[in-house]
């Protein structure tokens, strides 16, 4: 049986007693060599000095060759690992000696190749197990036929080989300083900050390079093209190729040759322009993320969780060639959450509270006697906020509340209730919080459920504006107030003034209109309307009305701005 790296030998040499090292480098001349299909058929041959990406399936080996003509020629293979663990060889198998047939030029016939072709075993080189970026490097290499055989054990996975037989010019990859280590410079409960020595690429050899921060909660990586398998198939180099075909080699993204249109402009985040073979559902995304920050060698890592351990990879990549090295990784855990103060709620009193944003408060109540009801009022000022309420440790409510809200809970002696509050995403949020268990004694006004002030457009003067509002059946006292603004008065900025927590004590006492009780006992003729006088022509105005409970505290309307005729 003649051995398979034989078969490729004769591919690679149709005409006899033309050999090279590697495909060459002159893109013009490998695309002359690959228009003969033959020459590549059933071969994954390696170019010299561009790193290829490629697919393993599960216990499939893989092989690649290449040929290295002249003895004592330098020699340097890489393979980098992503995703799972890889198993691979190198071999070396002397050529045969040069075909007859001299002077004619004529090739000899296949089979009087084959005979020239011993069966002796190739000489293993090197050999390596494990997920680390591993390189093979000899300073003097013997000519002959070399073979590096790749296996994947564990799953399907991605990797990447370079070989170059000039391996001290062409430092593909960037270098690391002496310190290769990333360093926890500063540590807070969402926020820790990473800093790394510079890359002598950079400085000395004065090649653009920019360094790519990965962060995630399992481990560290020894690569960027692990990182990047972790992220999603879609993030990841290639797609899986069908069973039994290799990459084309007509692919020069695959191959590593950039084309024309590429060139600089190929960024080392773009993602490959062809994808190969079979469609590949995309996978979640794990709890993984990538940042490439520049050439800077300090960054600051927010959003993240307290007290939970993060690990951090730092890789400095070559801008041009897209090839990256990496950094010794690091982890770290963030603080704890500050122990939140808990705030005492006094029995009918009303507690004024503020939440930052995305922050949560908590407050306690205690009544000192026994009860049968408890009423919670609770009165969101800006946005809406989340409120939990556990007694004695049991959920009793979990809701939003927006505007004014009341709860009322069965009772326990010697019950303890614990309100949690929760802000939400927009911004910090101001509420007032009552808690008693004498309802009927309640500070808070009762409210309609609709607290729009309504303008009659039709009553409109050049001085005046006529308005209505809803009431209830019990009676409470209403003061209404105007103020001048610009005609370009947006919903915006009357929503950011809309701090239903401010009474008519923070307006100018110029600012107010009148103030009236007034209520009814059937609802539908709960409505009182008003005629604001005094007013400029052609000028608009925010009305205000409040409503004021009999313990003093008082709930704002939402705000309206009406406008006086230009003419009348």
């Amino acid at each position: 049986m003649v051995p398979l790296q034989w078969c490729l030998l004769w591919l690679l040499f149709p005409l006899g007693s033309w050999t090279q090292k590697f495909p060459t480098r002159d893109e013009e001349l490998f695309q002359m060599q690959i228009r003969d299909k033959a020459f590549f058929h059933d071969s994954s041959v390696i170019p010299d000095g561009a790193e290829i990406s490629s697919y393993l399936f599960r216990d499939t080996p893989k092989r690649y060759f290449f040929v290295v003509e002249e003895d004592n020629t330098p020699l340097s293979v890489t393979v980098t690992p992503c995703d799972a663990p890889l198993e691979w060889q190198l071999s070396l198998q002397e050529l045969p000696e040069e075909a007859s047939g001299e002077s004619s030029g004529e090739p000899e016939p296949l089979e009087q190749q084959r005979q020239q072709i011993t069966n002796e075993e190739g000489t293993a080189l090197f050999s390596y197990k494990g997920n680390d970026v591993e390189t093979f490097v000899a300073s003097s290499s013997p000519s002959g036929l070399y073979q590096l055989e790749l296996l994947s054990t564990e799953k399907d996975t991605h990797f990447k080989v370079y070989a170059t037989t000039t391996p001290e010019s062409d430092q593909p990859y960037p270098e690391l300083p002496y310190d290769p280590r990333v360093d926890v410079t500063s540590l807070g409960r969402t926020t820790v900050t990473l800093a790394w020595k510079p890359s002598p690429t950079a400085s000395l050899l004065r090649q653009p390079i920019q360094y790519c921060v990965v962060v995630n909660r399992e481990h560290n990586f020894k690569s960027l093209c692990a990182a990047e398998a972790k992220l999603s198939v879609d993030d990841a180099f290639m797609s899986a190729p069908k069973p039994g075909l290799d990459f084309s080699p007509f692919d020069f993204a695959h191959f590593g040759f950039p084309s024309e249109s590429a060139g600089k402009e190929r960024g080392f985040l773009t993602k490959p322009p062809l994808k190969v073979g079979r469609h590949v559902y995309p996978r979640p995304k794990a709890d993984i993320q990538k940042i490439c920050i520049g050439n800077k060698n300090i960054f600051t890592v927010s959003d993240l969780k307290p007290d939970t351990q993060y690990y951090f990879d730092v890789f400095v990549a070559n801008s041009l060639s897209n090839m990256s090295t990496a950094y010794v990784g690091t982890f770290a855990r963030t603080k704890e959450e500050a122990q939140q103060k808990t705030v005492e709620l006094k029995d009918g009193k009303v507690t004024d509270v503020f939440v930052k944003r995305k922050g949560a408060k908590f407050l306690r109540f205690a009544p000192v006697s026994s009860h049968q009801k408890v009423t919670f009022f609770v009165h969101s000022c800006l946005d809406a906020v989340q409120i939990q309420v556990r007694r004695d440790g049991k959920l009793l409510l979990s809701q939003n509340v927006e505007g004014i809200r009341q709860f009322q809970l069965r009772g326990k002696p010697k019950a303890k209730y614990l309100l949690r509050l929760k802000g939400n995403k927009k911004g910090a949020s101001v509420l007032k919080i009552l808690a008693t268990t004498r309802p009927s004694k309640q500070s808070f006004p009762s409210l309609p459920e609709d607290t729009r002030i309504k303008a009659f457009d039709k009553l409109r003067t050049c001085s005046s504006a006529t308005v209505a509002w809803l009431g209830t059946q019990e009676r409470n006292k209403f003061c209404i107030y105007k103020k001048e603004v610009d005609d370009n008065y947006s919903d915006d900025q009357k929503k950011r003034e809309q701090n239903q927590c401010l009474g008519p004590d923070t307006r100018r006492k110029s600012e107010k209109v009148l103030c009236k009780y007034f209520h009814s006992q059937n609802l539908q003729k709960a409505v009182t309307t008003e005629t604001i006088k005094g007013l400029q022509p052609g000028k608009a105005y925010l009305l205000d009305v409040y409503v004021i409970g009999h313990g003093g505290h008082s709930v704002r309307y939402q705000s309206k701005v009406v406008k006086t005729r230009k003419f009348c």
